[in-house]
């Protein structure tokens, strides 16, 4: 079996630190460093020794004085020489008596769920390896010099070039790559829009209107049913975070009053599914312009569709009312920590200042990856793969749905990456801990739910069928149509 590296190159121990005491002279103290170091287990058993030049250099001694040490250590049995393999320290399986060493244990290794049917991620064993590597080698083979200096908070040219092209294709963005902004994700977007925590978070007062230092200020009107997680961003933030209600074609934007901005996922609301309607996305335009405002555009799967035709990014309608942000972590893979804003002229420089004078954040030689990866196609060759993929576990699921659980209405499918399973009132939280025990991971629908909202509430699941891999989402589902209720009952709602 081959060794790790940290147990290979021979242990050659080009490093060794060592402390020398001053009684008895340099040898005797080198002597008795050594020795300790051996006694105590910080120098394990065939741990090789640096050469004589080499340590004598290093704590500034005689050659000569390190030659005796040495050898006297071998003659008492602490080290080992031989000829051509250097001198180690002698193969004992523990430390000498007396010795005090704490074993180092690997950390115990979480137990995750049996089943995982959590939204939020893809398959993490469909990442294009060979694409990505291949990606990843000419990225790094062209990559100019400067490119290991510090890098540009804006982010590589080169990646926001290849993002104006692709975003403009694919989604309808309108961009150009002075507007981009690169960052590690829509949390990191959040962060750098409203700040990382303003006065009023500091002080206990998060229901204030004024977002700290962020380049956009509150209250910000957010959907009724939505990641907590990013409201507890912008509650950290400061701003306070209003309600918009859902019904059938999306957020009810004609609801929206004097807030300063509003968060939308109009590709595929996030949970309950379906896009905003055409009506509505001319609607929100008009507000953001009549106030003087903005859209905050979240397009999290926007690549995933189905069954329906290509829905266009708002941003497309207004380029100086709304905010685009996107990522790979549905596509690729969250590991990656890759995303963008495109953004209004007005609020680029803030963003930048905000951001700081240099990239922190997202990895330089993964944007040139990500650059090569979407010129040549392969982005694209893998999102199609991917859509294939989601597309026939989303007719599993589905089908087997309807053959063991008839009466559970399954909404939101038409594209993305989960599905909501509208349950009979009443049964959401002990089917959510019935799955539990059956060692099934997923969420309840309530946990999306803004606390402040007046909406109706709905019994339901939020089922992420793409990131169990290949071979094991059948058992998932199986194991899913096993914990849900029974009867004829549905729950109604406006949802």
């Amino acid at each position: 079996m081959e060794e790790s590296w940290v147990n290979s190159a021979e242990r050659i121990g080009a490093d060794l630190h060592l402390e020398l005491s001053e009684p008895g002279g340099r040898r005797a103290a080198l002597i008795r460093a050594l020795r300790e170091a051996v006694r105590s287990g910080r120098l394990a058993p065939g741990t090789r020794l640096p050469p004589y030049r080499s340590l004598a250099a290093d704590l500034g001694v005689a050659r000569n004085t390190v030659a005796d040490a040495y050898a006297e250590l071998v003659a008492e049995g602490w080290l080992t020489a031989r000829q051509g393999s250097g001198t180690r320290v002698a193969d004992r399986a523990e430390p000498l008596r007396h010795a005090v060493r704490t074993p180092i244990k690997a950390p115990p290794r979480a137990r995750g769920p049996l089943h995982d049917l959590r939204q939020g991620a893809p398959d993490a064993s469909a990442f294009p390896r060979t694409a990505w590597l291949a990606s990843y080698r000419r990225a790094l083979q062209r990559a100019p010099s400067e490119v290991f200096g510090p890098g540009d908070p804006a982010g590589r040219r080169e990646l926001r070039e290849a993002l104006t092209e692709y975003l403009a294709r694919a989604r309808g963005v309108r961009a150009e790559p002075e507007r981009i902004v690169i960052c590690s994700g829509f949390a990191h977007a959040l962060r750098l829009l409203f700040g990382q925590g303003g006065s009023a978070g500091r002080n206990g007062g998060g229901g204030g209107d004024v977002g700290g230092d962020g380049v956009l200020h509150g209250p910000l009107a957010v959907e009724a049913y939505g990641l907590g997680f990013h409201r507890g961003l912008l509650a950290t933030a400061g701003v306070r975070t209003v309600p918009l209600p859902l019904d059938a074609d999306g957020a009810r934007v004609g609801l929206l009053e004097r807030e300063r901005g509003v968060l939308l996922t109009p590709a595929h609301q996030f949970p309950t599914g379906g896009p905003l309607h055409a009506s509505r996305r001319a609607a929100v335009i008009d507000w953001a312009r009549a106030r003087g405002t903005v859209v905050l555009e979240d397009d999290y799967d926007g690549e995933f569709r189905y069954d329906r035709k290509p829905v266009g990014a708002v941003q497309g309608l207004d380029p100086e009312r709304v905010i685009y942000i996107g990522s790979v972590s549905k596509s690729l893979s969250p590991a990656l920590r890759l995303g963008w804003m495109v953004l209004p002229e007005q609020y680029v420089d803030d963003v930048l200042a905000a951001k700081g004078e240099r990239e922190a954040w997202a990895s330089v030689l993964d944007q040139l990856s990500l650059a090569d990866f979407l010129v040549s196609g392969a982005y694209d060759r893998h999102v199609r793969r991917m859509r294939q993929r989601y597309r026939r576990r989303r007719d599993r699921l589905v089908e087997a749905l309807a053959e063991h659980a008839p009466h559970v209405e399954v909404t939101g499918v038409a594209a993305g990456l989960h599905a909501v399973l509208r349950l009979p009132p009443g049964t959401e939280r002990s089917t959510v801990k019935a799955a539990a025990w059956q060692g099934i991971a997923l969420d309840g629908l309530a946990a999306f739910r803004h606390p402040e909202t007046t909406m109706e509430s709905v019994d339901g699941l939020v089922v992420g069928y793409a990131t169990p891999s290949e071979h094991a989402y059948g058992a998932a589902v199986d194991a899913l149509c096993g914990v849900l209720p029974s009867g004829e009952q549905r729950g109604t709602s406006t949802v």
